[in-house]
């Protein structure tokens, strides 16, 4: 018998021509038969397993391939490819060429480091394909030659008929043929919050959007109710999991704002090193150096220009500043991300499990036209609904009923935890009924104590109703709540009563009176237009609605088909639920406009729940613009970024819309961070300039795919990582002052100093290094601590395109360089023009421009803790760090200038304490000139 009662042939299908390619149909608009017909198969019996192999052959395992991933090797290589390390690597093979094998150890070990370095931060193998695939399942029942068996999902081919039940993981892609109350939960994959009910009846249009296949299961989503069979259309990367899987592969790591600024560094590092390196050839050459004198001074010179320390600073401050936001809950998987936050002007947020709390809520109870906040009735209690006497004011009588009705008239199972919080197990409908009645202070076990189900007409799609029936249980003592439930509805008059919840227009259709003030009233026209204005007010609020009647039986039915007991019902109420937003968000949503971030909502869910719950955080206004999946689908990209910045809701995307908009956006100018949960969000994720996934809820997809995940779900947490990342990029922009300036002034001194004729350069290749890594490199660290700036949240983010040497930083470089240089060389030229001599007799010039140099910085260091504001207004031991990395510093310098070994390793010799006091008293120059600076900034003279 076919599903129309026809009788048919049935036989299993043996081996066929291979049906036409799954991608050419759109199979939620076939009805059954035709389905089956285009895959050659047939529903009693599937497929031979004959067939199965050969089709497994044509179309390949159903499972998700992976991309090539790059080699540490070839990431190395490509590191070794930088300008800088180039440039030091020529450094390294001059010194080789002069016989400086010290020279060339110490240039080379850094080179090596920091490419290893690199290596490390960019050899993170993605394990979002590996994620995804964990989610088919390993096993699926399946029909076979006739025969019911498991199968491997890997072996799966389109043609199969796989048997679903709750519980089952969807394999593959495939058209429903049968469905009892299924239901699957898609949030993952959608966006949409509620299990979906299936179907198998075909749809109309062929635009449907993926949320509303009511006919179609997904590879990756699960069962939570029901059972069905499904027929497989699409397997392997053909499924829309698959699509997905396609999407994160495509999909280019996008070059971050610190990365581009950092690269702009490197330019105008190396085309300086070039320059200042022909001049110095040329003024050796003139002065008649020997050409070991000329490629000596050529490798002092590059050494000096490139800041070696820089990318293990920049790593090492990016790696505490993860460490510091993960102890504020949020976990930096990508360490690039940590500056990038702070430079997020739009963060395109999902709504469901991020913006809201993934859990269905019951928000209003609305009887006989007074709709009632839920909060309030739990603020009252059930005893201050229901008087000493076992009485209750008549206003809220049904309020009683209706919230006691949807508890009885419910399959949700109900268990509670040892600590007393409430675990419910099924339909999340039902349980946000049982959970606003368990809140209200009716217990569902005693109640069910009372009236025990008899019999019941199971929820169907097609009648959007359930109905339970009940009887009065004499022999259990009930208290005076639930003997006043049972007083409501007069249960002792007649010993059955049917509840019925569901769709309040089908509930309408089937009622004869309105139960208003504990009185059964006639369903008037006026009546029930007054129902269904509420009914119509809730749902454009964004709520789903349910309504709940019930009627009295005299006798056990003996029919317990639903058209029996589903009539002549007395409609008692409605109740309006909603997924709610989480209740910090709102003030998290403030907090980023507050500082220049424009939030927007992007989801698979309902363009009316999206907007109102949009509209409710504040990230929409009344007048918003709201764009659906069918609009994404009729603009072309240039369209979309026409309008990009002024829609704040998207809502029934998919995947490739979600990356569309974060194209757009991103082609507009803005820093796109991406927030999301489910495995939809995953290409978008990888696609923006920063990806944050949920910890708790969130899929092991889209947290492989994020650039950062937050561990307590809660997006207050973005905004503090926003915080963070802007201090972070403050912070990066002082070491880069520090390091620059440092490099700056030494080479000035390296350069003139080549010009003076009898002259040596002050400074050896070795001192540059020790300079470069030590003196310069461990307080460049602990400048990377350094505590937010006032007002950090209160002001623009950087713009994606400005330079690194904006804002005041180039200025600031070549102020203090000069400064440091000029006064470093004045002061060298005096020692060594008056031949001062160092304690143990040897000249001590070159030794003082050393020690001056590094006691110059150490001021400089301690300036820089704020861009703006004096070193004397701010908490002496604010950041200890920098205190301790200042005298940690100045305690190696010492070991360097005073001990024996170091002195022949450094050429370096002892310095007399006049001279130090020298050295000391010279180097606070550097410290008040960068505080004069931060004057004339607070005056508002510089910016």
């Amino acid at each position: 018998m076919d599903h129309k009662g026809h009788s048919m042939a049935v036989r299993p299908v043996d081996h066929v021509d291979t049906p036409q390619p799954a991608s050419e149909q759109i199979w939620y608009t076939l009805d059954r038969d035709t389905t089956f017909q285009h895959l050659t198969s047939n529903q009693q019996t599937g497929l031979t397993p004959a067939e199965a192999a050969h089709r497994l052959q044509q179309v390949g395992p159903n499972e998700l391939t992976d991309k090539p991933l790059k080699s540490p090797l070839i990431i190395f290589r490509e590191q070794m490819m930088n300008p800088l390390v180039l440039l030091l690597v020529f450094a390294a093979g001059l010194s080789a060429l002069l016989g400086k094998v010290d020279s060339v150890v110490a240039i080379m070990a850094i080179v090596v480091l920091n490419a290893a370095l690199g290596v490390f931060q960019e050899y993170r193998a993605e394990q979002a394909m590996a994620a995804l695939k964990q989610m088919a399942a390993p096993l699926v029942r399946v029909r076979r030659g006739g025969q019911v068996t498991d199968v491997a999902a890997r072996e799966l081919v389109p043609g199969d008929v796989v048997l679903l039940e709750a519980g089952s993981i969807i394999p593959a892609d495939g058209r429903v043929i049968e469905a009892a109350n299924l239901s699957v939960q898609e949030a993952s994959l959608t966006g949409e919050s509620l299990p979906v009910q299936k179907s198998m009846d075909a749809l109309a249009k062929a635009d449907t959007p993926l949320g509303d296949r009511r006919n179609m299961v997904h590879m990756g989503t699960s069962v939570t109710f029901g059972r069905g069979e499904a027929v497989i259309v699409k397997t392997g990367m053909q499924t829309e999991l698959g699509r997905i899987a396609e999407l994160i592969q495509t999909v280019e790591d996008e070059v971050t704002p610190l990365q581009r600024r950092m690269a702009e560094v490197g330019k105008v590092l190396v085309v300086a090193a070039l320059v200042v390196l022909a001049i110095a050839v040329i003024i050796g050459l003139i002065a008649g150096q020997t050409l070991d004198d000329v490629l000596l001074n050529a490798v002092a010179i590059a050494v000096a220009v490139v800041p070696e320390g820089l990318p293990a600073v920049v790593t090492i401050a990016l790696a505490l500043g993860a460490q510091r936001m993960l102890r504020r809950n949020a976990l930096i998987r990508k360490l690039p991300a940590v500056e990038t936050l702070g430079s997020v002007t739009t963060i395109c947020s999902d709504k469901t499990g991020t913006l809201t709390q993934n859990r269905m809520t019951v928000r209003v109870v609305d009887v006989a036209g007074e709709a009632i906040d839920l909060d309030e009735l739990v603020g009252r209690g059930i005893d201050g609904l229901i008087r000493a006497n076992g009485s209750a004011p008549a206003p809220h009588k049904a309020q009683a009923l209706v919230l006691a009705g949807a508890t009885l008239c419910s399959d949700v199972v109900v268990e509670h935890d040892p600590d007393g919080g409430l675990r419910l197990l099924g339909d999340p409908t039902e349980g946000a009924l049982v959970a606003a009645t368990e809140r209200f202070g009716i217990e569902r076990a005693p109640l069910e104590a009372v009236l025990p189900r008899v019999g019941e007409a199971p929820f169907s799609s097609e009648r959007k109703r359930m109905s339970t029936v009940h009887t009065l249980n004499r022999q259990t003592s009930a208290g005076p709540r639930e003997r006043y439930l049972v007083d409501l509805l007069d249960a002792e008059r007649q010993p059955y009563v049917v509840l019925t919840k569901g769709s309040v227009d089908g509930l309408l259709d089937i009622s004869l009176s309105v139960w208003m003030d504990g009185i059964e009233v006639p369903l008037t026209p006026d009546l029930r237009a007054r129902i269904e204005e509420a009914n119509n007010h809730l749902a454009e609020s964004g709520l789903r609605v349910l309504g709940m009647g019930f009627r009295y039986l005299t006798d056990r039915p003996q029919n317990w088909e639903p058209e029996t007991l589903e009539q002549d019902l007395t409609f008692v109420g409605l109740v309006g639920m909603i997924d709610p937003p989480r209740p910090e968000v709102k003030s998290a949503v403030e907090v980023c406009r507050t500082a220049g971030i424009r939030p927007v909502m992007i989801t698979g869910d309902h363009p009316l729940t999206a907007f109102n719950i949009a509209r409710e955080l504040h990230i929409a206004e009344a007048g918003s613009r709201v764009l659906t999946g069918r609009d994404l689908n009729r603009m072309s990209l240039d369209e979309l970024e026409a309008v990009v910045e002024d829609v704040a809701v998207y809502a029934r995307v998919s995947p490739e819309h979600k990356l569309n908009i974060v194209q757009a956006l991103q082609k507009r100018g803005h820093i796109v961070a991406m927030t999301g949960d489910g495995v939809n969000d995953a290409p978008a994720l990888k696609r923006s300039n920063i990806g944050v996934a949920m910890g708790i809820t969130g899929t092991d997809v889209s947290k492989e795919a994020a650039d950062m995940v937050l561990v307590d779900d809660n997006f207050t947490t973005i905004v503090s990582a926003v915080e963070q990342g802007r201090t972070i990029f403050d912070n990066v922009r002082r070491f880069i002052k520090y390091l620059l300036a440092s490099n700056t002034g030494e080479l000035i001194v390296l350069l003139i100093t080549d010009l003076i004729a009898g002259m040596s350069l002050p400074l050896t290749t070795l001192q540059i290094l020790w300079m470069n890594l030590i003196t310069d490199g461990i307080p460049a660290l602990a400048l990377g601590v350094e505590r937010s700036e006032k007002g950090s949240m209160k002001r623009a983010p950087y713009a994606p395109d400005e330079s690194m040497f904006g804002r005041g930083l180039g200025r600031h470089v070549l102020l203090i360089g000069l400064t440091l240089g000029v006064t470093g060389l004045a002061f060298g030229y005096w020692a060594w023009s008056n031949e001062l001599a160092a304690a143990n007799g040897k000249p001590a010039w070159n030794t003082m421009v050393f020690m001056f140099l590094m006691l110059a910085q150490m001021g400089h260091a301690l300036s820089l803790r704020s861009h703006r504001e004096s070193l004397f207004a701010l908490p002496f031991f604010g950041n200890r760090l920098l205190l301790g990395a200042v005298v940690g510093t100045v305690i190696l310098q010492f070991i360097a200038v005073y001990t024996p070994f170091f002195n022949q390793l450094f050429n370096t010799n002892p310095l007399t304490l006049e001279q130090l006091a020298l050295c000391l008293g010279l180097g606070t120059i550097i410290f008040w000139v960068s505080e004069g600076e931060k004057l004339l900034i607070r005056r508002g003279v510089l910016r």
